[in-house]
């Protein structure tokens, strides 16, 4: 009988850890060779079947972006076998890169769509031969998943937070510098976005052309805003990072977003549900969810969120 996709992930998974217990992690310079256990399991085994047909010739035989068609590429096909860049990515952005190409996810065309050549069995099948490459190794029960925020905005370009926060854990502070200092978290100015991007994907991904072309025009991006408090309120973000709070912790898992969105501040439903006496929780960003955190940041010993009313209305 054919395991569901729940008991799929649990055999991989086993045979993964069960890999990572007989075998001593290997080093970033033999990365890229699946364990002997890991490839007993036989969705790898086919995966690396499948690999080997499709992927090899760019991504190389150990998944080290070093395959016999790298050198055409203006940017050198990722490093399957880097776990610290690979393992933060969700199985659904992997699967997304694979079925419609990298544009898919803001990433080169150099990526093609293989949604005509694999079946949905193939591709889950290489994804796990691919994550058996990973050093250090895939944990299966910490993998993360792709937040889909409904009504979130297009922008005008595809900036990938899974890539940039997630893949490479660029720290939120580094493109939003104000925040520590201000008001405002602020935006990155397209100056600094061209400097990583002068030269990472300046040739071939046209989202990436995007950012060059306001840099020549000398014009700011001109972003869609998501989140917004009302204009008597007053929030700054810098006592609350002094504070040591998280920025998930008002914005959500955005290194997990396709496309930032938020469902905040008041809304109809919640009124109407408030005046009947059912007491639904407080949405997002509003003075109710507001106030309840402070009350649960106070229960810490040394902690005094203040709680009075001219703390954000003054």
């Amino acid at each position: 009988m054919e395991p569901t996709r729940g008991g799929r992930a649990l055999l991989v998974g086993m045979s993964l850890a069960s890999a990572v217990c007989v075998a001593p992690v290997p080093s970033l310079s033999t990365a890229g060779a699946a364990a002997p256990a890991a490839l007993e399991n036989p969705y790898i085994k086919n995966g690396r079947v499948v690999y080997v047909t499709h992927c090899a010739a760019c991504h190389g035989d150990r998944g080290q972006g070093d395959g016999a068609s790298a050198a055409g590429f203006s940017t050198k096909p990722s490093n399957l076998a880097d776990g610290r860049l690979m393992n933060p990515l969700p199985d659904e952005f992997l699967v997304n890169i694979i079925r419609h190409g990298g544009p898919a996810e803001g990433l080169s065309p150099g990526m093609p769509a293989f949604a005509q050549y694999l079946g949905e069995t193939q591709i889950h099948d290489v994804i796990a031969y691919v994550r058996s490459l990973a050093s250090p190794p895939f944990a299966p029960v910490a993998a993360p998943t792709v937040v889909i925020v409904p009504g979130a905005p297009r922008q005008p370009i595809f900036f990938s937070h899974l890539i940039h926060a997630g893949k490479y854990q660029i720290d939120c502070q580094y493109c939003h510098a104000d925040a520590r200092r201000s008001e405002y978290a602020g935006l990155p100015s397209v100056e600094r976005c061209m400097g990583c991007h002068k030269i990472i994907g300046a040739q071939d991904n046209p989202e990436i052309g995007k950012v060059h072309d306001y840099w020549r025009r000398g014009q700011p991006i001109p972003w869609v805003r998501i989140f917004k408090l009302p204009e008597f309120t007053y929030f700054p973000h810098k006592a609350h990072l002094r504070a040591g709070l998280e920025c998930r912790t008002c914005h959500g898992a955005i290194e997990r977003m396709r496309q930032v969105g938020a469902t905040t501040g008041q809304s109809l439903a919640n009124d109407l549900l408030n005046l009947v006496g059912l007491k639904p929780p407080p949405r997002p960003l509003t003075m109710g969810w507001c106030v309840e955190c402070h009350r649960r940041e106070n229960a810490a010993p040394n902690v005094k969120a203040p709680l009075d009313c001219v703390t954000c209305h003054h």
